[in-house]
């Protein structure tokens, strides 16, 4: 009778030593959340932030008094005459990038499209951690990735903080009159400014997902638990 219930025992610890050893890969295996969603996060701020640097409303004026309406970029300055013709230019042409008129817009460049390369390398290093096991090398990989997002940020938040030097340009004051250092005169804050504060803002919880993306997060309750 002891031996029949000793053998039941054996058996039920097998099976459930079987249950967990077949569950831990499958969890090995599966998707994390929040990978995916740092994942998809990382590229759709590469891809907002990408957009904003390189769109003309930056500082924009409206029509005024028959006068035609000017935008600023960090490359690009636009103007639409009273009859909606639009019409914009490269600073100085394209590959002329001393003739950007302003040192201040100059450093805004290379910190913002400088930030937004260390952004899309950082964000393609999350893509790679999709199809990686998780062990020590998916976990050095993320980290990596979370310490360049961090980078990204202070490097592009730097770039947006000295782009409002620039308003003291001889350029900006012709269309703009009496502006200066963060101030816009006549003209006012674009949508491609504002919309690059925003992106630069949520660029900084990308690190904080990126701490708990690893797979081995997932930790499956185990079985004997349960009964």
């Amino acid at each position: 009778m002891h031996s029949l219930l000793d053998r039941k025992k054996k058996e039920a610890g097998v099976g459930i030593d079987l249950s967990l050893s077949y569950s831990l890969p499958q969890a090995a295996r599966m998707f994390s959340c929040v990978g995916c969603f740092w994942v998809f996060l990382s590229s759709a701020l590469v891809a907002v932030c990408s957009f904003s640097f390189i769109s003309s409303a930056w500082i924009v004026k409206d029509h005024l008094k028959n006068k035609d309406s000017v935008s600023f970029g960090l490359l690009w300055h636009c103007s639409e005459s009273l009859d909606h013709m639009y019409r914009c230019y490269t600073f100085g042409g394209l590959g002329k990038f001393a003739e950007i008129p302003s040192s201040s817009w100059q450093t805004s460049v290379v910190l913002c499209s400088g930030g937004c390369a260390v952004l899309a390398v950082s964000s393609l290093l999350a893509i790679i951690t999709i199809f990686l096991p998780s062990g020590g090398c998916e976990r050095r990989i993320c980290t990596l990735a979370g310490y360049m997002q961090m980078t990204a940020v202070f490097i592009m938040g730097s770039g947006l903080l000295v782009y409002p030097f620039g308003l003291n340009s001889t350029l900006v004051r012709s269309f703009c009159g009496d502006s200066d250092i963060y101030y816009a005169g006549d003209c006012q804050i674009g949508w491609g400014y504002m919309l690059a504060i925003v992106a630069v803002m949520l660029t900084l919880f990308l690190p904080f997902f990126a701490k708990y993306a690893p797979k081995e997060h997932l930790s499956p309750t185990p079985l004997p638990t349960l009964l």
